[in-house]
């Protein structure tokens, strides 16, 4: 896909651009993912974001990710409510994992995230249940940056018990979409918002995955997008990490302590 000017340098024409290049019909075959967006009348898309509190920038903009930049396509635009500025430390770590998640992956993420130096990292993950919850809650447990990556709208929410959470991190982090607020839940899109978690990331962590784990999904990613791929070990007599085990004969980093993944980070 061809990824066309969203919106020229204007300063404070910004959101005029917008209203003006959601509503070109010549660009309407790019925006599949905006089409509840484009439905809005053309004066009141930047009213509805403003009712709804939620922000975007556009991929012209400065605070636009570096890294995500570099990925096959992009997002053109990113819904966020939060501190944007997290958006662009280059010490980003994705974790993934399986939505049941055991004992395990909330032991080995208080082990790794307690550490001194885990200060430095921005933990980003899906906030779905299991593994991604517990990543998000870890990280606000030891005062790390966490951004949340959703596969829908704002104005939607998946699974009801990560709620909670994702208010806390809207609060003190940040949570992304590149769907316009009203998008609702799609299974197609969960895959497609995996690439954003693996692209925001200088790599990304697997916890738990069984063979035919979602979670490779972001794994293959993370590759294609020459991110670093860390795995915790685990057992060949344990369903749960039979991905992991997988993945380390692909050649993925065994992580034994945190220092595995900082001094990939330089940290």
């Amino acid at each position: 896909m061809a990824y066309p000017n969203v919106i020229k340098e204007g300063g404070r024409k910004k959101d005029s651009y917008l209203c003006e290049w959601v509503n070109r019909e010549e660009n309407v075959h790019l925006l599949r993912k905006y089409y509840a967006f484009i439905k809005l009348d053309h004066n009141d898309i930047i009213k509805e974001l403003q009712k709804l509190k939620v922000s975007y920038i556009t991929y012209m903009d400065t605070e636009y990710p570096v890294l995500l930049k570099e990925i096959y396509q992009f997002p053109l635009l990113l819904f966020y409510r939060g501190n944007i500025k997290l958006i662009n430390n280059m010490h980003h770590l994705a974790v993934v994992g399986a939505r049941d998640s055991t004992s395990y992956t909330q032991q080995s993420l208080e082990f790794l995230l307690s550490n001194d130096k885990s200060k430095y990292l921005t933990i980003v993950s899906g906030l779905a249940q299991g593994a991604d919850a517990m990543a998000h809650q870890i990280a606000l447990k030891y005062n790390l940056p966490t951004i949340a990556v959703l596969a829908f709208g704002h104005q939607t929410h998946y699974p009801k018990s990560t709620l909670a959470l994702r208010n806390k991190i809207e609060e003190i982090g940040l949570v992304i979409s590149e769907y316009p607020p009203h998008t609702p839940i799609a299974k197609y899109r969960f895959p497609e918002r995996n690439r954003i978690i693996s692209g925001l990331s200088k790599g990304v962590l697997i916890t738990e995955a069984k063979e035919q784990s979602g979670s490779h999904i972001t794994i293959d990613f993370a590759l294609e997008q020459n991110r670093n791929v860390y795995v915790l070990p685990g057992s060949m007599f344990n369903p749960m990490t039979k991905g992991n085990l997988l993945r380390i004969q692909e050649g993925a980093k065994v992580v034994l302590n945190a220092n595995d993944i900082f001094e990939d980070y330089y940290i």
